[in-house]
């Protein structure tokens, strides 16, 4: 009967362990034996995925939920006839097996664990505390799978406008999530407000002399210059429209009135 019942526990475990977080080496565990707080320790799983337990000496954990673990110490405590009916929970404690890098332009660069209400992007940027102010609004996932990396772009701004949840990524464990500075032009010349400004998308000349402040009273809007830089690296001085689209890293200068 008894070992009908613990087959009947570890089919349970089992069949819960792909909802259930899966220990990994790093992972902090508490392991708690009913009426026997001597077997009772926190610890965490060695780079081999094991732990030191009394009695028991080296036990390997890696790939099991805790659930799962449970079960096994409580098998061997009793195979070995050190209790008779022990009764064994492992809960995890603190999750290091399964982080992300989160880089860049975010107020809290670091790892953060993925646990299982935690997987999505905005998950992590969230635990991040979100994308910091100078940060654009498209964001790189460095996703590794299958042993291959696969870079994905997520523009989120416009992923939250559309409602479109499937670009809201699910990661996995050593993947990498950069946040880039925001794109910038610079506004020079006769203008009242010099100086370098965020690049939004489909932002034309006229605009930009806008965030500029305006003209000064010795500025025209006639034949505005744009110093750009091409692929080659050379910078190419165009005569401009105010109707002309602002690319990054353009550098618009609004000349002096001739009359």
């Amino acid at each position: 009967m008894r070992a009908l019942l613990l087959a009947c526990v570890l089919l349970v475990a089992c069949a819960g362990a792909g909802a259930a977080e899966t220990l990994g080496a790093g992972d902090s565990i508490r392991i708690s034996v009913f009426q026997n707080p001597d077997l009772s320790l926190e610890t965490r799983l060695s780079a081999r995925g094991t732990i030191t337990y009394p009695l028991l000496g080296e036990v390997a954990l890696a790939g099991q939920t805790p659930a799962q673990a449970g079960a096994q110490i409580a098998e061997e405590l009793r195979r070995r006839d050190f209790l008779r009916d022990p009764q064994v929970s492992v809960a995890l404690v603190q999750l290091r097996s399964r982080q992300v890098s989160v880089l860049g332009e975010v107020a809290h660069p670091g790892r953060y664990a993925l646990d299982g209400a935690s997987t999505r992007l905005t998950d992590i940027l969230a635990q991040a505390g979100g994308i910091a102010p100078g940060g654009g609004d498209e964001v790189i996932v460095l996703a590794r799978r299958g042993g291959e990396v696969e870079k994905r772009r997520v523009d989120v701004p416009a992923m939250v406008r559309a409602g479109d949840l499937q670009q809201d990524l699910e990661l996995q464990a050593g993947d990498t999530v950069y946040v880039p500075r925001a794109p910038v032009f610079y506004v020079t010349g006769e203008v009242r407000r010099a100086g370098a400004y965020r690049l939004e998308p489909g932002l034309r000349v006229m605009e930009a002399l806008s965030l500029g402040g305006g003209l000064t009273p010795r500025g025209t809007e006639r034949a505005p210059r744009i110093h750009r830089r091409m692929p080659d690296g050379s910078v190419k001085v165009l005569e401009a429209r105010l109707t002309d689209p602002v690319l990054p890293g353009d550098v618009i200068r609004f000349g002096e009135s001739l009359f």
